[in-house]
């Protein structure tokens, strides 16, 4: 039986309300700030309304750019850092499940070392190996291209790991049911493995997707023309430095385009998420 607590129910609310609030409130700032004109935000005493200016806002910075600092408009940057976030999303979740499936289930000489220099990989992130990673970019001519922005990061020994530790929890009964049923390797990865992988992959692929959209190290040293900017950059660039003026509305603006995609990731693939974080019934 639960008993009822008023008192703890009323305390939990407000942490919770509270925690909100600090959340969203400044994403609500941001948003305030993109529906006005910039000299309202350098004003420093910018009304907690929206203004008038959201389809004209939003419209320049889509599709016109900031001609201060960066003529590339925020479509461009979209679409280059979604391009980016599902092919680093995809690409670790693929090799990783393949190379600890092959970890798992095949007997060859010398696997756990293999596998142990895979989880090594963890204490070299690319900022430690940025320079002959650049080198090697560079020398293959990947320089402004998308195999340049994705392929060094696709590899992952996180996603390795998670699932060499669930596929270890298959029972062996699936194993053996599959070679009476005379089903290969191949088969039973795609028959079984892969579909009871799926809210593991779905866990993955979020936190994946919001790595890649992230990045801004690697791309602010493979791309050099403004085309294959990532959003992130645009960002940074349109905050200036100098003596001119930065068009904080289109900043704003950017900014809170720039946070729906990992936002409807996180929205569509809640279920399976949580699932994938916390389903222990395999």
């Amino acid at each position: 039986m639960v008993e009822k607590r008023p008192l703890s129910n009323l305390v939990a609310h407000l942490v919770l309300l509270t925690g909100i609030f600090v959340v969203a409130f400044p994403v609500y700032l941001t948003f305030v700030a993109s529906t006005r004109e910039a000299s309202d935000i350098a004003a420093g005493s910018m009304p907690l309304i929206p203004g008038s200016l959201l389809v004209e806002n939003y419209e320049r910075a889509l599709f016109a750019g900031s001609g201060r600092v960066t003529t590339t408009p925020v479509s461009i940057m979209m679409i280059n850092s979604l391009v980016m976030a599902l092919s680093i999303a995809i690409g670790k979740i693929a090799i990783s499940i393949i190379s600890a499936y092959a970890i798992v289930y095949f007997r060859f000489p010398l696997r756990m070392t293999f596998f142990w220099l895979i989880f090594i990989t963890l204490m070299l992130p690319v900022e430690v190996r940025i320079f002959p990673t650049y080198k090697i970019v560079a020398d293959l001519g990947l320089l402004d291209s998308f195999a340049g922005l994705t392929i060094p990061l696709i590899a992952s020994a996180t996603a390795t790991l998670l699932f060499r530790q669930f596929f270890l929890t298959i029972p062996d009964e699936l194993v053996e049911a599959s070679k009476i049923d005379g089903a290969g390797p191949l088969r039973f990865f795609w028959d079984t493995v892969v579909p009871l992988s799926r809210t593991n992959m779905a866990a993955l692929f979020v936190i994946l997707f919001i790595y890649g959209w992230n990045q801004y190290l690697w791309p602010l040293l493979i791309t050099t023309s403004g085309s294959m900017e990532t959003i992130i950059i645009g960002i940074k660039r349109m905050v200036v430095t100098s003596d001119a003026a930065t068009e904080w509305h289109l900043v704003m603006a950017t900014a809170m385009l720039a946070m729906l995609p990992p936002v409807a990731v996180v929205l569509l693939m809640q279920r399976w998420f949580v699932k994938g974080l916390v389903d222990t019934e395999k």
